[in-house]
Parts: C-alpha cells; structure tokens; sequence
C-alpha cells in the first residue's frame, strides 16, 4: 500500500474541520504542502471536495490522532493493512510504444520465417500483435508486404530473449513427436555429399533413353500400295 491516504485533499479537509492538528502534520500525513493545507482551511483550495473520513477508510486510527494532537512535532503514520490482497495479472495483448509499432510487422515476418513451429497466440504475446495480421504476413497479403524484411524482436526491443526463448521451447514441447518406426529425415553428411561417387553422379551426362516400338506389319496392306501403284505407271504409259 502506498504511504499517502488514497484521496489526499479529501483527507487533509476532514481532518481540517474535526481535528486540531497542525498544518504540518496534516501535510506530512496526506503529502501535501503545508501552504497547501493552509488554503483549504482558509477556504482557497479544495472547493466543493467532501472531506473524508481516514478512520472509517482503515487508514488512521484515533489513537494516532490523539498522540499528534498531543505532540505537535508528532508525524501520524497511516495504518497499513496486515491482509494484502493479490493485484490480477491483466491478460491481454502486450502494449508497444508508439515508436516501435511500426516494426511490428518485420518482427512478425522474422518469427513466422525462423520460427514456424510458434502458434498465433505465442506471437501475439511476444510483439503484441493480431491474428489477422499474422495471417496476413503468412500468406503474403499484407498491405506492405513488398517492403517488410525481417527482424529480430529482441533487437527491436519488443520482447526478452529470455521470453522468446521461453515461447519456443513450449512450442517444442507442444510439437508433434514422430511416428515410431519411422526413420526422421536429416541431411547427408558432408562426407557423402562431397564422396568421388556422389561428385560423379551429380555431374555425370544421363544417356538418352531410347524406347524401341514394335510395329505389326501387315502384309496385304504392303502389297495392296505396291499393287495401287504399278496400276498408275500403266496407265500413264497407255496415254
């Protein structure tokens, strides 16, 4: 709980109308300036603001009240509840400064291209984005797509790596495990890669493949064309 009443001039008006306490020890209980003070009880300041009462707040006691009329050198400590009562994280989309909204988009582009496995809401909570703008950048509809590059959000200053870092292992975590039996598939080693054999049939020239078609020859049809034809040279040399 903070040191000051939770309505500072409401306060300093109450206990200027029904206490005789100082305009010191007033200021110093409501943190306020005296001169300040000395303007409510003249009727300068604070118009029109009801006074309230601390007692009944919980956050000064009559005793203490008491003690500093008593004592003017006295300083009245507000009362501090001993029950603290556990503020609720607010759930929502992370806030970006103004400045840094415009990179937004590039920090989206660079999770989505190195860090697939992300899921939308874990991106969302990363660089404070929506969901349709990462589906926009995804499938390549943004209104700026042409001009996005991307860009580290940890370099931008929208999140931690310690965040990123968190996010990324859930999804890991979260990840589809392999089919049992099935051999994952990795890249060839540098040795196979660059090997005499590998080298040979990378660059060799493939043979031209040649298919041989087999024809069923039809005889009658053969000598039916030799027959048409010996047919025409007789009758040109009758003309």
């Amino acid at each position: 709980m903070s040191n000051a009443p939770l309505m500072p001039k409401a306060t300093a008006v109450w206990l200027v109308d029904n206490t005789a306490l100082g305009f010191d020890q007033i200021a110093a209980f409501c943190k306020l300036h005296p001169l300040e003070v000395k303007a409510i009880a003249d009727g300068e300041a604070a118009q029109g603001i009801k006074g309230m009462d601390p007692v009944l707040a919980g956050q000064l006691t009559r005793e203490e009240i008491e003690k500093a009329s008593n004592n003017p050198g006295y300083r009245m400590k507000i009362f501090e509840s001993k029950v603290r009562v556990p503020e609720s994280k607010r759930r929502g989309p992370r806030y970006t400064p103004v400045s840094r909204r415009q990179d937004r988009p590039n920090a989206v582009l660079w999770l989505v291209r190195y860090h697939p496995e992300l899921l939308d809401a874990q991106i969302i909570r990363l660089v404070g984005t929506t969901k349709p703008t990462i589906n926009a950048i995804r499938t390549r509809t943004h209104w700026n797509s042409a001009h996005l590059n991307p860009m580290d959000p940890v370099t931008l200053g929208l999140c931690s790596q310690i965040e990123l870092d968190i996010e990324v292992e859930k999804a890991a975590k979260n990840a589809p495990k392999p089919v049992e039996g099935e051999e994952p598939q990795t890249l060839l080693s540098v040795d196979e890669t660059t090997s005499e054999d590998a080298m040979a049939a990378a660059f060799a020239t493939p043979a031209p493949k040649t298919r041989e078609v087999e024809e069923e020859v039809d005889a009658d049809a053969v000598f039916a064309n030799f027959k048409s034809t010996g047919d025409s040279d007789e009758d040109d040399d009758e003309r």
